[in-house]
């Protein structure tokens, strides 16, 4: 009797974690977008406008260190800021060649301005589940992330790239 496998079903994608990593993403984003409308900021454009206001005189290459994202990317990220006059940039004092990256007065005021509308996205992510549950995952999402940090294209190297700012 021949071997017969089972028929593949969409079973094979739905029921797995990439997939589902994957969807829950473009659902957080989305959140995300639709909470900061009237804002215009995306949650990368969000994450580099913290990372600066933390670390003033932070470079491109350590704040893709710090918010684990790709550095090519990066690139038209920070451009979009500028543009926007969210941040301005300014040449090292040691070496002109390198960029240091600022908040400007107008970007702060969105970091203000925009947490209620960050706040409210984030909970709206995790809206329907009960609220252990809620803990649970987010503990096993900072484990997954936490130990699967290597796999990354980009693997989160905040601490190196503070330590070599001399703010670690």
């Amino acid at each position: 009797m021949p071997n017969r496998e089972a028929p593949l079903t969409m079973d094979a994608v739905y029921t797995k974690p990439g997939y589902l990593f994957r969807r829950m993403q473009q659902i957080a984003v989305a959140i995300f977008v639709e909470e900061c409308k009237d804002i215009d900021i995306t949650p990368v454009q969000y994450a580099a406008l913290v990372a600066i206001q933390t670390h003033p005189g932070i470079d491109a290459t350590r704040l893709s260190a710090v918010i684990a994202f790709d550095r090519s990317t990066l690139g038209s990220v920070i451009e979009r800021l500028e543009t926007k006059g969210q941040i301005e940039r300014k040449a090292a004092n040691d070496d002109k060649r390198v960029k240091l990256l600022y908040l400007t007065r107008a970007g702060s005021k969105l970091l203000r301005d925009i947490l209620p509308a960050v706040d409210r996205a984030q909970a709206r992510m995790l809206e329907p589940l009960k609220a252990g549950d809620r803990k649970l995952l987010m503990a096993l999402l900072a484990q997954l992330v936490d130990r699967n940090n290597e796999a990354s294209r980009v693997p989160l190297r905040a601490e190196e790239a503070l330590e070599h700012l001399g703010r670690g």
